[in-house]
């Protein structure tokens, strides 16, 4: 049985520490205690208490939830700018970053890259027309 730390636990329900500790009391959380006595919560509580589904980890270093790991397979430069097309699975996609990134970044056809996709907006077309 996995468990996490009563922190952990308190930011996935989006709640306070306090607030668990109080339902561990209540009875409305079941915990366990680890061998310094402290509350682990077990990964089937915060689902049970959550009423959805976990979302997926966006990592450690980013905030993009959408990410498409593939190889890229152009890079045009272009003055200070450069056109980056990444083969991801069945999806190419194409970013426009600048000169210095892609050299601080070493891309080059062939070499492994992730595109991650943050956006304000997400035009949606449907694929049987």
């Amino acid at each position: 049985m996995k468990t996490i730390s009563i922190g952990e636990a308190a930011l996935a329900l989006g709640v306070s520490a306090d607030t668990l500790r109080r339902w561990d009391r209540d009875g409305k959380l079941k915990t366990t205690r680890d061998s310094s006595n402290r509350r682990r919560v077990p990964q089937s509580e915060i689902k049970r208490l959550s009423g959805r589904p976990p979302r997926h980890n966006a990592g450690d270093t980013l905030s993009a939830r959408n990410r498409f790991p593939g190889v890229v397979r152009s890079v045009q430069m272009d003055g200070v700018m450069a056109v980056v097309e990444i083969e991801a699975g069945p999806h190419r996609i194409t970013s426009v970053i600048t000169r210095d990134a892609v050299e601080e970044l070493g891309l080059a056809p062939g070499v492994a890259a992730t595109a991650a996709v943050k956006a304000t907006s997400v035009m949606v077309d449907r694929s049987d027309r």
